[in-house]
């Protein structure tokens, strides 16, 4: 981030600034997002052709905003701290436009440090203008050769830097429930989760992990998670399972990730079984994913062999109603996330009211063993933290973990593994300035102070503009003649 305002400050054309952004906004999503080309190998044959597109389109078009920021910085000044201000607008135009994607936002990096704990304070974007303000800060070495002054405070800021993103968060581990939870993690690859010989085999290892006694030093689960669409079956046609599943957790209530249909709609849906194997609760998501999960004008493309990668209808799932809260009687209640809606902070803030817990299940079988299920987990830890709650996350492949209200892994299985995780749930902290406030603040920050600096900017342009040239001297002129 400091050589991105090197270089801003290098370029004084609005157009080659844009190009600057873009460039390296480009280079960056494709690194940090190469993982998106291995749901295109599930089906290679059908999809594979695809990868190499997807990549290349979605890191040129995310590049977009990182372009607009350059650019609007150029244009508001000849200097390089607008760019701390226009940069946070676009990634938090980035979460919001065209249903938002935020996937690899800078302040994903300070989940683990104790920088990372400001998320509670100011959510990720404001945790972006923290780190653009700090970069702002210490490119002017780079560019400055300035005094004693100015090294001795680019040096002390740089130390304070490195040690808040350097050092964990507070050691003291966080309290504990008596509330136990296991997370079934059945390891089911993408490739052979719903071949038919093998389908069988993936039900059952479940039905045996659910089963299984407890860890050592650990007590009976009070509630069982399985992953998303952990069962092949759609929910209308599986009440033996449902049976089964309750069978398997000894009456103990299972949440499970299930597809359903209703009015010929298909949706990616959550359900709690009680004891008996009864749905008690049912939560459709509502937050799907573009292009995976539903695709634009679905039925139309669907004709032409083109339909969303996790969905068998041409125009893919259906939208749920929005953010609910899951009655779990005397542990609590809870906020269901279905994989993709746990990477939006603004999408937890829409809960109907404050939940003691949150709980994501996921299918990161589709990013196979790349850095995205590594990614996913952090943005599911970054969501803890906002909101000050646990976690309790159960990922079909990896990685299931267990997370306390400051983002920290209390216990987990890791990425490729089998098995299942029984935990205590961590005590929720009380609600935090981001999850009473959300970006409003920052929306109204950034629009004013935005808004002032381009009024400000128009004025100059326009004295640019009127203002006649000066007369040279002819004293002057004559001068300048008889050196030349």
């Amino acid at each position: 981030m400091v050589m991105a305002f090197v270089m801003l400050r290098r370029q004084t054309h609005a157009g080659r600034a844009a190009l600057t952004g873009w460039a390296l906004g480009a280079g960056y999503f494709a690194v940090s997002l190469l993982w998106i080309v291995e749901p295109f190998q599930i089906d290679a044959a059908r999809y594979g052709w695809m990868a190499p597109f997807a990549l290349a389109l979605l890191a040129g078009g995310l590049a977009l905003f990182w372009g607009l920021a350059f650019w609007a910085a150029r244009r508001l000044s000849r200097r390089a701290f607008p760019l701390v201000l226009t940069w946070t607008a676009a990634e938090l135009l980035r979460a919001y436009l065209f249903t938002g994607f935020p996937w690899a936002s800078p302040p994903q990096v300070l989940v683990s440090a104790l920088a990372g704990q400001s998320l509670a304070w100011v959510g990720p974007h404001g945790a972006m203008l923290w780190m653009c303000l700090m970069a702002w800060a210490l490119s002017y070495p780079a560019v400055y050769r300035g005094g004693t002054a100015l090294r001795l405070g680019q040096t002390l800021l740089l130390i304070a830097t490195v040690t808040l993103v350097m050092l964990p968060p507070a050691r003291a581990p966080s309290a504990l429930t008596e509330t136990w939870v296991r997370l079934i993690q059945p390891n089911a690859p993408q490739k052979e989760k719903w071949q038919p010989d093998k389908i069988r085999m993936f039900y059952e290892r479940q039905l045996a992990l659910t089963a299984a006694p407890p860890a050592p030093a650990a007590r009976a689960p009070d509630l069982v998670v399985w992953s998303e669409t952990a069962i092949p079956w759609l929910l209308e046609a599986a009440p033996p399972a449902l049976e089964q599943i309750a069978e398997a957790a000894g009456g103990t209530p299972v949440i499970l990730g299930v597809q359903r249909r209703e009015a010929g709609t298909l949706y990616n849906s959550l359900v709690l079984l009680d004891g008996q194997g009864g749905v008690a609760q049912t939560y459709d998501k509502h937050h799907i994913v573009p292009f995976g999960e539903y695709l634009p004008f679905g039925n139309l493309l669907g004709r032409f062999g083109l339909r969303g990668l996790a969905a068998a209808d041409g125009n893919g799932y259906g939208r749920g109603p929005g953010a609910r809260l899951l009655d779990l009687g005397a542990l609590g209640t809870a906020l269901p996330l279905i994989c993709y809606e746990a990477v939006f902070a603004h999408d937890v803030n829409a809960a109907p009211s404050r939940p003691g817990m949150l709980i994501q299940i996921t299918n990161d079988a589709w990013f196979g063993q790349t850095s995205g299920p590594q990614q996913h987990l952090a943005q599911a830890r970054m969501r803890a933290i906002e909101q000050g709650l646990p976690m309790m996350r159960a990922a079909n492949t990896g990685i299931s973990a267990m997370i306390d209200p400051r983002g920290r892994i209390v216990q987990s299985l890791a990425l490729g593994q089998a098995g299942y995780v029984d935990a205590a749930l961590p005590a929720a902290l009380p609600p935090t300035l981001y999850s009473r406030t959300g970006d409003t603040p920052l929306v109204i920050f950034l629009t004013i102070v935005l808004s002032a600096a381009a009024l400000r900017a128009g004025r100059n342009r326009r004295r640019r503009t009127i203002r006649p040239p000066r007369r040279r001297a002819a004293g002057k002129g004559r001068k300048r003649r008889s050196s030349l």
